[in-house]
């Protein structure tokens, strides 16, 4: 008997594989509102617009992705093609919509924009020469789909006027309950969500946590330390972070004053579409069944990580949105879909309300230095 490929096992991408929920679209457009409230509330209280979520980054950096030259033929999709070598920009950030102190802790996240890639974009990409990654230090969504986003954004939206003190208690208190809740052996995703622990962004591993399609399969992405240095800030705490307003900024400026980093971008193949679902984010794709595998290395080297110039261009004029990207890599399953208008609005009203231009990089030299 033949011995089967050894890509045989991994579900095939196919359109049909998306299935749309009842009244989609009027719960993305719920969704979308939600969020234009938030950053209207936010711009009213700072007369400055900032993203819908994750307004303050920590790390604005120039980097290089080194297609691996190993990888299998099956993995050899899209943009990943062995010897391929890309700029990226890399944006680290924290999840709310406005901008607080480190201290008021939540989960992070972190932005790639791949520059000088071709081949198919998705139509409202076209004409561009950028793909972008959007993940969050979870390998999972923190609702099955847009219905359940809605309920979380509506919360964000109860509470996005209340004092710092007040958002400070609570993450505070949630920490205490995880710690607590640790040191029984236990773990809860909801309060690591409300209250992270005082730890190293750059030692974070993050995640797209929804699916996105991997030329002729379906993956979920992940971005994870690869460097030694990274990995012993992994899980490290961040001494006074208390007592500093941007300590996650201090730690990564000082970090780049000297070292390089080095990441790897990983990608973990649907093979079972009942325990690796499309349609429900909030399932953790079983690893027994597909591993992370490396397929790219990121690298940056010394380098200032938050110049006012770099700051103003990848704050206050790019946009980082899952839907820039190639028709090979494009996003897939509910959350997804909503995102797209969300995403469009948060920026559009962002770069209007602050008069800035939107860009979309042809070259990385835009990127100051």
């Amino acid at each position: 008997m033949p011995t089967p490929s050894p890509d045989a096992c991994y579900v095939p991408y196919d359109d049909s594989l998306e299935v749309k929920h009842p009244d989609e679209e009027k719960t993305s457009a719920e969704l979308t509102a939600v969020m234009r409230r938030i950053s209207e509330t936010i711009n009213d209280r700072s007369r400055n617009a900032f993203r819908s979520v994750h307004a303050k980054s920590h790390a604005l950096l120039k980097a290089q992705m080194k297609v691996l030259n190993d990888i299998p033929a099956y993995l050899r999709q899209g943009i990943f093609q062995p010897g391929q070598d890309y700029p990226v920009i890399m944006r680290f950030s924290t999840n709310p919509g406005d901008i607080l102190a480190d201290s008021i802790s939540s989960p992070r996240g972190l932005g790639v924009k791949v520059i000088g890639v071709g081949g198919e974009m998705v139509p409202n990409h076209t004409g561009q020469m950028t793909q972008d990654f959007v993940l969050v230090n979870a390998k999972a969504f923190g609702a099955p789909d847009a219905a359940g986003f809605l309920k979380i954004a509506q919360l964000l939206e109860q509470h996005v006027a209340d004092s710092v003190g007040l958002k400070q208690f609570v993450s505070t208190s949630t920490r205490v309950l995880e710690n607590a809740l640790e040191a029984f052996g236990g773990e809860s995703d909801a309060l690591r969500a409300f209250g992270h622990p005082e730890t190293n962004i750059l030692g974070e591993s993050f995640y797209s946590q929804a699916p996105i399609r991997y030329g002729r399969y379906i993956a979920k992405v992940g971005i994870e330390p690869g460097s030694e240095n990274l990995k012993q800030l992994t899980g490290k705490h961040v001494e006074h972070l208390g007592k500093r307003y941007s300590g996650l900024r201090d730690e990564a400026e000082k970090f780049f004053e000297t070292q390089t980093a080095e990441w790897n971008l990983c990608v973990q193949l649907c093979t079972d579409l009942e325990r690796m679902p499309i349609e429900d984010a909030s399932v953790k794709w079983p690893e027994d069944l597909s591993p992370y595998v490396p397929v790219a290395r990121i690298i940056a080297g010394p380098q200032n990580a938050y110049s006012p110039e770099r700051r103003i261009y990848v704050d206050e004029k790019l946009s980082f949105s899952p839907w820039h990207c190639l028709a090979a890599h494009r996003p897939l399953g509910n959350i997804m879909r909503a995102r797209f208008e969300a995403y469009k609005m948060s920026s559009r009203f962002r770069h209007s309300a602050n008069g800035r231009e939107m860009i979309e990089p042809k070259s990385i030299d835009e990127l100051p230095n």
